[in-house]
C-alpha cells in the first residue's frame, strides 16, 4: 500500500510541476533617436515551458526595420 501512495504522489507532482501559469515578456528596443521602449506580456495558462518557449523567442524575429534605416532596432524577450 505504501508503494502505491509513493508512485501517485510521485505522478501527481510530476504533472503538476509540467503545466503552470507562464510569461513572455517582450522589451522592445532601438538605438533611433526618440524612441520609446515598450514591453509587451502575454500569458500563457496551464502551459509546458517546452510548448511555448520556441513561440516566446521567436517574437524576437517578427521585428522588421524598413530598408534603408540605419537604426537598431529588436525585442529581447523572456520565459519566466
Amino acid at each position: 500500500m505504501k508503494k502505491v501512495l509513493l508512485i501517485a504522489a510521485v505522478a501527481g507532482l510530476a504533472m503538476a510541476s509540467c503545466k503552470k501559469d507562464r510569461t513572455c515578456t517582450c522589451v522592445s528596443k532601438s538605438d533611433a533617436p526618440g524612441f520609446v521602449s515598450s514591453t509587451d506580456v502575454t500569458t500563457y495558462k496551464k502551459a509546458k515551458k517546452k510548448d511555448i518557449d520556441e513561440d516566446c523567442v521567436s517574437w524576437e524575429a517578427k521585428t522588421t526595420v524598413p530598408a534603408g534605416n540605419p537604426y537598431y532596432y529588436g525585442e529581447d524577450c523572456t520565459l519566466d
